[in-house]
């Protein structure tokens, strides 16, 4: 009898949580190892279809790193990396919004259709939900030209609030459009970020591979809560390094925006967002103003 009182008490701890949440966005950018592990990916939908039928309005934005990769080792390119962003010439947009948009984001949506969702699989391209220019990128304080990756100008939100504010999940892809109807590649947190901060969404969630942000490089402990000067001072320490800054600093755009918090979880944790969310303690780094 104990284990189903145990259980009772999970779900009373959970109810402040979920009455806060209801009719409230929440965004999700999904990415890392809970996206190539078949029982994660599982675990996070089951998660996010569980968040819609209490009454929470989840928006996924999804990476696809690993895929892209692969996919150009395939077509034998070579990845470049520079500040954490994917260098993107024509060849790599071509093979990334292939497998962002055709084969990452319609797994997606047919693995949270069949959890029991409503999802809805898009691009920024869709009804120019993201439009961006041509972005630059600061090496040793001069340019560098990282091909087809985009600086996001606007969200044109109204597709994503009538699916969200429905039956729907929506499922975004990373690739925005040009004033001249050109692709670009966009970092998946930036995305998030952006979103979250047009939607003046109540959280931002980051699935990493990471149990959170750190006190030190050698150090284990985890900071469970941090503010935007303290991210900042992380950054010019050097503590915070390579692909975490333009997933940090999506953090603190959205913060700015109106954002009321951004989690920084490991999606390595199986239900990873509901121990964050409706827990008392978490399991990750939040990040406030």
């Amino acid at each position: 009898m104990q284990k189903y009182i145990d259980k009772a008490n999970i779900l009373i701890e959970a109810l402040p949580y979920i009455q806060r949440l209801a009719g409230k966005t929440v965004v999700i950018k999904y990415g890392g190892n809970a996206m190539i592990s078949e029982e994660l990916k599982n675990k996070v939908m089951e998660d996010i279809t569980l968040l819609k039928y209490v009454g929470v309005n989840p928006i996924i934005v999804h990476g696809g790193g690993p895929d892209i990769s692969e996919a150009l080792k395939i077509y034998q390119v070579e990845s470049k990396f520079v500040n954490g962003l994917r260098v993107t010439d024509p060849q790599t947009m071509e093979v990334a919004q292939m497998v962002l948009v055709g084969k990452t984001n319609k797994e997606i949506v047919s693995l949270l259709n069949t959890m029991g969702g409503n999802a809805v699989g898009l691009c920024g391209i869709d009804g120019k939900l993201i439009e961006c220019e041509k972005m630059m990128t600061s090496v040793d304080g001069e340019d560098v030209d990282i091909g087809s990756v985009g600086r996001i100008t606007k969200i044109n939100c109204e597709v994503l609030q009538m699916l969200a504010n429905d039956a729907f999940i929506p499922v975004v892809a990373p690739i925005g459009i040009g004033k001249d109807g050109e692709s670009y590649n966009i970092n998946a947190d930036t995305v998030a970020g952006a979103i979250a901060a047009a939607l003046k969404a109540e959280k931002l969630m980051l699935l990493t591979d990471v149990s959170g942000l750190k006190k030190s490089d050698d150090s284990d402990e985890i900071i469970y809560e941090i503010s935007q000067k303290g991210i900042f001072n992380m950054i010019d320490e050097g503590t915070i390094s390579g692909g975490m800054i333009p997933k940090t600093l999506s953090c603190i755009d959205a913060i700015d925006a109106g954002v009321k918090r951004v989690h920084i979880i490991d999606g390595r944790i199986p239900h990873c967002i509901l121990l964050e969310i409706f827990t008392d303690t978490g399991i990750g780094t939040m990040i406030t103003a």
